[in-house]
């Protein structure tokens, strides 16, 4: 079976078609389930129906999963490289994170989100200009509903945040992240239809909410590797997201890894 990510190298454009493996998945395991109760009764078919659907619920909620949609788990390339991401802006902090990308000669994505980017044109630019990429992050980051979109809902928050990103930046990002990690059966579908490519990451260190710079540049440090993906915020309330950076760029610098694109080389 091809890795996934092997099917997302940034040097095709061809985007995963949506999977509907889980479907199938959910209807067998109902079968079991009613086969279950019907020959051992309510006492093995009820256990077995709340696991099942625990099952499917759980997935939702764990951002590594591809059972509802392809997910890049791994920075795609080769070498002594990670992958900075860096979620929820444009915001105050943009320009001062830019500056410290700048003094690494370091670069990331930044996954906006589209009615932000929307009020701040401005510093998407800046952003591009200063040789980094956008990804797509949803329209008005639902983060308490997002799971629970449905069908039109979820394409309508994918979509108005693909055109408006497009607009500004003169080209479709190619990238997406879930609001908080978590994806639903009816993410695939717009990702598909707007050839998005779903990133999830293998470095955090909850900096999103209140944190302690030092204990939080910790807990990233702790996976941080060759092929990482980093996951970083801007703009929260806490206000330390730029010493945040700032401490994961001076860990990189003395392992010898280099935040650079996928698809770049580290040398």
């Amino acid at each position: 079976m091809t890795a996934p990510e092997t099917l997302y190298r940034p040097d095709t454009h061809r985007p995963a078609r949506p999977r509907h493996r889980w479907a199938w998945a959910l209807a067998a395991s109902q079968l079991l389930v009613a086969w279950l109760w019907w020959r051992f009764g309510w006492q093995a078919g009820l256990p077995a129906m709340v696991l099942s659907h625990a099952y499917f619920m759980g997935q939702v909620f764990l951002p590594r999963s591809g059972l509802y949609a392809p997910v890049v788990r791994r920075r795609p390339g080769e070498g002594p490289a990670v992958w900075l991401t860096i979620d929820d802006g444009p915001s105050q902090d943009t320009v001062a994170m830019l500056d410290l990308l700048d003094a690494h000669d370091a670069q990331a994505t930044f996954f906006l989100v589209g009615e932000r980017a929307a009020r701040q044109p401005a510093l998407v630019r800046e952003i591009l200009r200063r040789g980094h990429d956008l990804g797509n992050h949803s329209d008005t980051h639902p983060q308490a509903w997002f799971w629970a979109l449905g069908p039109k809902a979820m394409a309508r928050e994918i979509g108005q945040a693909q055109r408006a990103l497009t607009d500004i930046a003169g080209t479709p990002p190619r990238w997406y992240r879930s609001v908080v990690g978590m994806t639903n059966p009816f993410v695939a579908g717009p990702l598909h239809a707007h050839g998005l490519r779903r990133v999830a990451w293998t470095a955090r260190g909850f900096d999103g909410v209140d944190c302690e710079p030092v204990q939080t540049v910790s807990r990233i440090a702790r996976d941080l590797e060759p092929g990482a993906i980093v996951l970083l915020h801007e703009g929260a309330a806490h206000g330390h997201n730029p010493a945040i950076l700032r401490g994961v760029l001076a860990e990189l610098d003395a392992r010898g890894l280099k935040a650079v694109l996928p698809g770049a080389s580290a040398d």
